[in-house]
């Protein structure tokens, strides 16, 4: 078994318990946000409560991929990507690479959308277009400076803080609304509705994750986890953070479900507080509007500090250099924090309906790589180890995923060709 990783590994012995479970509530943080409020929310507007079944099923898939990503780098020291190179050869590089910038643009055009919508709807400065603009390159603004100049602590407090605001006020939404419990019930007994084909791949793409699940193996690393018994401690907290992710995503479908969304969706934010207003009255309307924007700018957060991780670890891998030691002080990760922090500000210019949607099947159609990678890598004794070898429910799970998603992936591409 080979030991990959060159980071030296910096643990923290005066750190509380949350340290145990905080790698997973910033994935579960990061996860959802435009991903799962907008996205699914749109979803359940247009289709209903019938997609319900994809929300635990991503939720669930979302476990067994991070689970993967967490075994790999546990077993070998190396991130997921510094495998991916090392094990896999060239055409990994030409895939995640295209893939990345694909990403990056898509991913941060619904964040920094879906920061200015929910923004608006609590200062708005003037009409909603504009205020989905001036505050879309706001947050942009704050997450650049909180990426390059915060410290991890910092962002593991900022992240907890906003996490809790999304995850009470959203739920308590789903809640105050009652939906009948025959439609709810329904809703998890797998079907595709008619014309739900691309809310199918767009909802898994939230729910179930992106390129930002590898994040995962970033944050494990600076809280020091290392071994077999730390793959423990990985499985709890990606075991609360799923749980959030799944009873988030089925609150933010079942409020979608129960409005009918117009226009282009710049006043969206406006219009779900004013379906708990209804219902509650205006302190509800607040209440909502501020767990929206924690949800949203969570995400944003998660997604300018890690993805930049990424692409920095690519690069020096890929240059066959030694990894650097700190890969947040390289000038690959500032400039990729520029460049996502600033490109895709020119969605904000969009109809928010379409960023959204090409968002979601932009983020699902990472999911079947990462979990054929995951069963090539993690099954070979060799490289990871008997103690890390993935047991065969994972594998069946991981070898469902690539199945759908291919089939699924590949039905809706072909309807859009004939189209």
């Amino acid at each position: 078994m080979a030991n990959l990783g060159a980071n030296p590994i910096r643990r923290s012995p005066g750190r509380s318990w949350f340290s145990r479970v905080a790698p997973g509530i910033l994935l579960a943080a990061t996860g959802v946000g435009a991903g799962d409020i907008l996205t699914t929310s749109l979803a359940g507007s247009e289709v209903g409560l019938a997609l319900l079944w994809t929300v635990a099923a991503g939720a669930t898939l979302k476990y067994f991929l991070s689970e993967g990503v967490a075994r790999w780098q546990l077993a070998t020291g190396a991130t997921l990507i510094e495998g991916w190179i090392s094990r896999l050869g060239p055409w990994i590089r030409w895939v995640f690479g295209g893939y990345l910038f694909l990403f990056t643009i898509s991913v941060g055009g619904a964040l920094v959308t879906g920061c200015g919508i929910a923004m608006g709807g609590l200062l708005p400065l003037g009409d909603p277009v504009t205020s989905k603009i001036v505050w879309g390159i706001v947050h942009s603004m704050a997450g650049l400076a909180l990426a390059w100049r915060g410290s991890f602590r910092l962002f593991e407090i900022v992240m907890s803080i906003l996490t809790g605001m999304m995850f009470v006020t959203v739920v308590i939404t789903a809640i105050v609304i009652r939906p009948g419990a025959g439609s709810v019930a329904s809703g998890f007994l797998p079907a595709i509705p008619p014309g739900g084909g691309p809310w199918v791949l767009a909802v898994m793409g939230g729910v179930g994750g992106t390129v930002t699940l590898l994040s995962y193996g970033y944050w494990i690393r600076e809280e020091g986890r290392s071994g077999l018994a730390d793959l423990k401690v990985c499985r709890l907290d990606l075991g609360l953070g799923n749980a959030i992710t799944a009873v988030f995503g089925i609150s933010a479908l079942i409020i979608g479900s129960r409005l009918e969304l117009e226009g282009q969706g710049a006043a969206l934010a406006t219009q779900l507080a004013d379906q708990l207003a209804a219902a509650v009255g205006p302190w509800g309307r607040v209440a909502f509007l501020f767990g929206l924007w924690g949800a949203i700018f969570s995400s944003l957060l998660g997604v300018w500090q890690s993805v930049p991780y990424m692409f920095a670890d690519f690069r020096e891998r890929s240059r066959a250099a030694d990894r650097a030691p700190d890969l947040r002080r390289t000038r690959a990760y500032r400039g990729y924090l520029l460049f996502i922090a600033f490109v895709p500000l020119v969605a904000l210019w969009r109809p928010v309906r379409d960023i959204q949607l090409i968002y979601g099947i932009v983020a699902s159609c990472f999911l079947p790589l990462l979990a054929l990678t995951l069963l090539i890598m993690n099954t070979r004794e060799r490289w990871v180890g008997r103690a890390f070898t993935s047991h065969w429910v994972v594998n069946a799970a991981l070898a469902a995923a690539l199945v759908f998603f291919s089939v699924v992936g590949g039905q809706e591409l072909l309807e859009q060709i004939r189209r």
